[in-house]
């Protein structure tokens, strides 16, 4: 079974996912490597791997030892072409659709392109939407582009719909990295009312009780990475993913 096939699976079936969200600038690769252990022993679903600069060069020997520690999927989070390589499950083919900077509407996709066919990664195409969280995150700043207003509820349920019928498979809503607040539940649940896609949640998610809200209002994965920041104990995760699940 590929990636995507298993997302929507759980899907199918009801269940909720809690993805962890690995920075490889933020730790060495031996670090990610144990945390990866820990995520898998306390539930997480997936590990994603991505970052907005990508200084220290250790993306890929992130990843191969991330696959060599875990079981988990480990699937590639990029933030552009720099950002392809060998030994991931699956790349999520990302388009900055609330955006209207070509360069991740398209660009970047098109030099990935070639990348993503040599190393064999299965592709899973997502309507990336950044959504406003009371704040400027990296996210707005590397993409140069205006997120979609927390209270425009219409202009976001507009953005899925047309990413669907473009043929995307994943809605994916970004609050951002160190985002203020979470994407607005009242968002969620109307994204999830017009469009049968998975809808994937990140972003501002500092508290389980976070997580479990923004799941109750129809995420079908909650996406976690800078709320283990500070805190990468067992029990951490495992708060986070019972409140999902």
């Amino acid at each position: 079974m590929n990636v995507y096939e298993g997302i929507l699976n759980r899907q199918k079936k009801g269940k909720k996912s809690m993805w962890v969200l690995l920075d490889p600038d933020r730790q060495s690769p031996r670090e990610a490597a144990l945390y990866g252990e820990r995520c898998e022993q306390s539930g997480a679903d997936m590990i994603l791997v991505g970052t907005s600069m990508l200084l220290n060069g250790d993306f890929e020997k992130t990843v191969d030892a991330l696959k060599s520690a875990c079981g988990l999927p480990v699937v590639i989070f990029p933030a552009s072409a720099t950002q392809v390589c060998s030994g991931a499950d699956a790349i999520l083919y990302l388009s900055l659709v609330s955006g209207r900077n070509p360069q991740y509407l398209i660009e970047e996709q098109v030099r990935s392109a070639p990348l993503i066919r040599r190393h064999r990664l299965e592709a899973v195409s997502t309507a990336y939407m950044l959504i406003g969280s009371g704040g400027f995150t990296a996210v707005n700043y590397i993409s140069n582009t205006m997120p979609i207003p927390g209270d425009k509820t219409d202009i976001a349920v507009a953005h899925a719909m047309a990413a669907s019928y473009i043929g995307m498979k994943l809605i994916y809503l970004e609050g951002g990295s160190g985002a203020a607040e979470p994407v607005p539940l009242d968002m969620i649940k109307a994204v999830k009312e017009y469009v049968d896609l998975p809808i994937i949640c990140g972003g501002g998610l500092r508290e389980p009780e976070q997580a479990a809200a923004a799941a109750g209002a129809g995420a079908d994965v909650i996406v976690v990475g800078s709320a283990f920041e500070q805190d990468r104990s067992r029990e951490r995760l495992i708060a986070f993913r019972d409140a999902v699940q």
